[in-house]
């Protein structure tokens, strides 16, 4: 099992401090950024969705818990989403995938993460399906979301939320209560199916979780309301567009 030296493991937490601090102060969790940096820092494909998965758990635990008990979190509205994007997810963990084509599959996701953020905007166009159109979007975007997250470690909120907005299917708390309740329940597929297969470092994980607990509990705490989540998400992006960089230029030289 590879894993990380001293030196980059104490640049990531500290990293990861700034990135939980500011994505909690506005209700995310920050699972693209925490991906990002550990590409930038050349952190071993094996153990990227494995780090990524067990703080998209720790940081979307305490927002899931919230809606819940703010009465935002509808079964009916999850479970469509749930039902293909939990078995993917723990498919996604369980593929052997070579270096290249996982990185690959970082690079594009990454990229359509950068499209997301600083193209599309808060995707304002509305569009209305009805109830079986609706269904067939929840399970397709579902089984392809799950699978994002069981291969790369990125949860998929990013895109599962406002897309809910934009085809009407719930309002922007609903939403969000069903982002946070998709990456917590996909994250624990991918992870189950990635320990399983031994990818998965509790010497490096555990000092991780510890600085996003923190992070997350000061941001929520002292930094609600001070920031927009857009401006947010452009900030933290800047990583998002060094990694695509960097694995562009990896993926030329093989």
């Amino acid at each position: 099992m590879d894993t990380i030296n001293q030196t980059t493991l104490i640049i990531l937490a500290t990293a990861f401090l700034l990135v939980s601090f500011l994505y909690s102060s506005v209700g995310l969790g920050g699972g693209s950024s925490y991906t990002a940096l550990m590409a930038i820092f050349g952190v071993s494909y094996v153990l990227i969705p494995s780090i990524s998965l067990t703080l998209n758990l720790v940081v979307t635990f305490i927002g899931m818990v919230n809606f819940y008990r703010g009465g935002h979190v509808r079964p009916k509205l999850i479970l469509p989403f749930l039902i293909t994007s939990m078995p993917m997810a723990f498919l996604g963990g369980v593929l052997h995938l070579s270096r290249t084509v996982f990185m690959w599959l970082l690079m594009i996701t990454l990229v359509l993460v950068a499209l997301r953020i600083y193209w599309l905007g808060n995707l304002k166009m509305r569009l209305t399906l009805n109830d079986s159109q609706r269904l067939i979007f929840s399970l397709a975007l579902g089984a392809v979301l799950g699978f994002i997250a069981g291969t790369v470690g990125i949860g998929g909120g990013i895109y599962l939320v406002p897309l809910i907005i934009m085809f009407g299917i719930a309002g922007e708390k609903q939403a969000a209560a069903t982002g946070a309740v998709f990456i917590w329940l996909n994250s624990i597929a991918g992870l189950i199916a990635r320990v399983q297969r031994g990818a998965f470092d509790a010497q490096t994980i555990l000092p991780l979780i510890a600085v996003v607990i923190v992070g997350g509990y000061l941001g929520s705490n002292l930094g609600a309301l001070k920031f927009r989540p857009a401006i947010i998400q452009k900030t933290l992006g800047v990583a998002i567009v060094i990694a695509i960089v960097l694995i562009s230029r990896k993926l030329m030289m093989v």
